[in-house]
């Protein structure tokens, strides 16, 4: 990776910071929504998870183009968000939402997977002893459900670094700002002489993406073992 350009060495930068950031503020809707489907049966449950995957079966240019729309400049959310001085298109922050909406499906599976895991038995012999709804939440079944948590957050943020057709929709490529690895990689393709830079990239983005999935696959391996065990 020593023989990376500045500008290559800009969008690997961006990539890691957009994949690390929608992780993070992904993150806590994500347990919330986990804990939702794991303990709660309620009218259109089905139709929230079937919303809530659609990111991962819309081509990504359909997710690019209703962000677009929903928080562009002229959007209808957008639109109200800019009077206030929050913008989306056409700026990293508009690369990290497209990020985390891609993402998000596989931080909420991990989540509800993991919380499924938790022996409900031990929240009600704590809730028997007095221990309230939060702090039986934080105390068993986040520790409990640690290691799915991570794993799905791992997961998230290698989607999220690869990344590519919904951020290009909606933040376009724009050097310094929205250019993320995926997008240099695309761009160093169409041009002449672009090859050494496409190879040096795409090996960088194979480095981040199998370490990412092969500590995901390492969590979730252990978290089914303890449960075969269990």
């Amino acid at each position: 990776m020593t023989g990376l350009s500045p500008a290559e060495w800009s969008a690997l930068g961006l990539s890691l910071r957009v994949a690390l950031i929608s992780v993070a503020l992904s993150l806590p809707f994500a347990l919330g929504l986990g804990w939702l489907l794991s303990r709660k049966r309620f009218p259109g449950r089905l139709l929230l998870e079937a919303l809530m995957f659609l990111p991962l079966t819309l081509p990504p240019v359909v997710t690019g183009y209703a962000l677009l729309v929903l928080f562009g400049r002229h959007g209808w959310i957008g639109d109200a968000l800019a009077e206030i001085g929050i913008v989306f298109a056409f700026r990293w922050t508009g690369a990290v939402l497209a990020a985390a909406v891609m993402g998000f499906p596989l931080l909420v599976l991990s989540t509800r997977i993991a919380f499924d895991q938790v022996d409900q038995r031990l929240e009600r012999a704590a809730e028997s002893l007095g221990a309230s709804a939060w702090r039986r939440f934080v105390t068993i079944v986040l520790p409990l459900s640690s290691r799915g948590i991570i794993a799905g957050c791992v997961l998230a943020f290698a989607r999220a670094f690869g990344e590519f057709g919904a951020t290009i929709t909606f933040v376009s490529s724009i050097p310094g700002e929205t250019r993320t690895l995926p997008i240099a990689i695309y761009e160093l393709m169409n041009l002449s002489g672009g090859e050494s830079g496409v190879q040096r990239l795409t090996m960088v983005a194979f480095v981040v993406a199998f370490g990412a999935t092969a500590v995901a696959a390492i969590l979730g391996g252990a978290l089914w073992g303890r449960r075969r065990r269990d």
